[in-house]
């Protein structure tokens, strides 16, 4: 399955809680995900909160816009990427 570096901006910060109101969330957003056939990796946060690179699993670019739409997301920005793991060389 191809993977994603998908940017996004939060011009008003990310605002998810570390309570059982922000896992739901999450997980809401890990159900509408699988409607397209998109699995969230994880996500990297600034420390503002204004801006996230988040790694997706998915079929295309498309799916995982289509995804982000479907969950209200931003997205700037949908690259494929590969894994480069230093430890690989040894």
């Amino acid at each position: 399955m191809p993977r994603f570096l998908v940017e996004r901006s939060f011009p008003e910060g990310l605002q998810i809680p570390v309570t059982a109101d922000g896992a739901a969330t999450c997980l809401n957003v890990v159900g509408h995900n699988a409607e397209f056939g998109v699995t969230w990796v994880h996500s990297y946060v600034t420390e503002d909160k204004r801006k996230t690179f988040c790694i997706y699993d998915g079929p295309s670019p498309e799916a995982v816009r289509r995804a982000a739409d479907a969950n209200g997301l931003p997205v700037d920005r949908v690259t494929l990427v590969r894994v480069l793991d230093p430890y690989f060389y040894r």
